[in-house]
């Protein structure tokens, strides 16, 4: 297995940068998957039992000015390592006014991911900085636990209001309750709720638009444009999502399965994001 790859434009590596530092706002620890045309940071949390769910892909093309990799066989090209995002990221800042950063799958003490930085100088001499960040390489016999999961056969497909309006609403409720509702419906509108035996509350989200493909995967006239398909969701799993981001997406989108689970999707660019978040009884 080999892996090398070299950043030389000042917005990539801060690109990059945003993208791990949300990925750590998320996770303590994910699954890195590298493969010839894309890198894929995966959570395989098992959405049935309770567990957050997260994929997230880049194209190596719009990131790496050069990008070489060596999988496990040329028949399963690709290399899976788990990562601590939070150390990747923690490497990475320290670096972001760096002439070039070179990022290799090395073996010191242990696997590792060196990120090489070499920052300016006033001098002829270059000054290059290292960061060995540990990760454990993924045996292929449980690699099928990070494949892209499938798109849930959501009842309610709708685009989500500013992450900011969204995060400082979610961020108040939090003190309310901890448990939380999201419900929306095929005209538009999204509501954010907390009913505790003290208080009800409710958020009201109106001309949000519905994503086309949410209309079409639904069969013509076999759901209420007004009616809500809703999920109880632990309020500190879509709280921390709310917090972590640093993408600026350019499109933000929610699926629900009624009772289910909450699928947010965030686009932006180069980037697709997606967090499974279970719904709770």
């Amino acid at each position: 297995m080999k892996f090398r790859g070299k950043l030389v434009d000042v917005a990539c590596v801060n690109h990059f940068t945003r993208v791990i530092t949300t990925i750590s706002k998320l996770t303590k620890t994910c699954v890195l998957r590298l493969t010839p045309d894309n890198l894929f940071f995966v959570l395989s949390g098992k959405v049935a039992n309770g567990g957050v769910g997260m994929w997230c892909e880049l194209p190596q093309a719009n990131f790496f000015d050069e990008y070489q990799m060596e999988g496990v066989s040329s028949e399963d090209n690709e290399i899976c390592l788990e990562v601590t995002p939070e150390n990747l990221s923690r490497a990475l800042k320290t670096i972001q006014c760096a002439k070039a950063v070179k990022v290799k799958l090395t073996r010191k003490h242990c696997p590792c991911l060196t990120i090489a930085a070499e920052l300016p100088t006033l001098s002829s001499t270059s000054r290059v900085v290292t960061h060995d960040v540990p990760v454990d390489v993924i045996p292929r016999r449980l690699w099928h636990e990070f494949k892209e999961p499938s798109m849930p056969d959501f009842d309610v497909s709708i685009y989500l209001p500013p992450l900011k309006t969204m995060k400082n609403v979610v961020d108040r409720m939090k003190n309310l309750s901890n448990f939380l509702v999201i419900e929306a419906n095929l005209n538009g509108e999204m509501n954010l709720k907390i009913e505790t035996d003290l208080v009800s509350v409710t958020t009201h989200f109106k001309d949000l638009g519905n994503p086309p493909w949410g209309k079409t995967s639904l069969s013509p006239g076999s759901r209420d444009p007004e009616a809500m398909a809703q999920a109880r969701v632990d309020i500190r799993k879509l709280q921390q999502f709310l917090m972590g981001q640093q993408v600026n997406p350019s499109k933000a989108m929610c699926n629900i399965v009624h009772e289910g689970v909450v699928h947010l999707i965030l686009l932006h660019e180069d980037v697709s994001l997606q967090y499974f978040i279970p719904a709770v009884a």
